[in-house]
């Protein structure tokens, strides 16, 4: 009896393929970015043979082109404040990292925050309805690499699969949904703000090293090494 293929992709292919469509829309806004930096207003065509895609993929990313403006200019304000904050290995905990790095995404300028906003209508007015059916991300590639590197001590402690979990997590209580929670919805300052999300990701992180610690087999009387007496003065 022949066996019925499933219509699903192996993991390992979809994990690809995210990936592959992470570094496809990094290279479109980059390249948008430097050409913003050096004093161009770009076009789609100046966009594309930059980033060495096709008119069509950027629009695959980005349906309209204020979009992808937006998340550049966004990209390029905020760029300088993440990187400081996990610069080479001056920091070295990923408390630390971690902390910096919500410093960074929370205390921002009001014009920032006006962008940010900006970006998720956009993302929810005119999302590419292609990555979605795909079950792809419409946006914040550049946060989760951001939140990967600020955990990055953690990789050789935690699973693939658990360190992917965590990273989601922090992405949601990290970034610009946290902080329009924040202020609309709780109205906090944006001290009060950055202290509730490093409590949350404290949380979180904790949480997924217990997880991952209390897995770990215990080592019983029976299998712990027998005790050394001191010898007899």
């Amino acid at each position: 009896m022949p066996v019925k293929r499933s219509a699903r992709r192996p993991a390992g292919r979809r994990t690809e393929r995210a990936a592959q469509r992470r570094r496809t829309r990094k290279a479109i806004v980059d390249a948008t970015i430097a050409l913003i930096a050096g004093g161009k207003t770009p076009s789609v065509n100046d966009v594309a043979a930059a980033a060495d895609v096709s008119r069509r993929t950027v629009y695959l990313y980005f349906p309209t082109f204020d979009h992808l403006l937006i998340d550049a200019t966004l990209g390029a304000l905020s760029q300088g404040g993440v990187s400081r904050a996990l610069e080479g290995d001056a920091i070295a905990d990923v408390d630390g990292r971690v902390k910096h790095l919500v410093h960074a995404l929370t205390c921002v300028t009001p014009e920032i925050e006006r962008l940010g906003r900006a970006l998720i209508r956009l993302t929810v007015e005119t999302g590419s309805p292609a990555l979605a059916s795909e079950g792809l991300p419409r946006r914040g590639y550049r946060r989760v690499e951001w939140i990967e590197s600020a955990i990055a001590p953690l990789r050789s402690e935690l699973s693939d699969a658990d360190f992917r979990r965590l990273v989601r997590a922090l992405a949601m209580v990290i970034g610009w949904e946290a902080l329009i929670v924040q202020r609309d919805v709780c109205g906090l300052s944006a001290a009060e703000g950055e202290e509730l999300s490093l409590w949350a990701a404290r949380a979180l992180i904790a949480a997924a090293v217990n997880e991952t610690t209390s897995r770990r087999p215990s080592v019983t009387r029976a299998t712990r090494p027998p005790t050394v007496s001191a010898p007899p003065r």
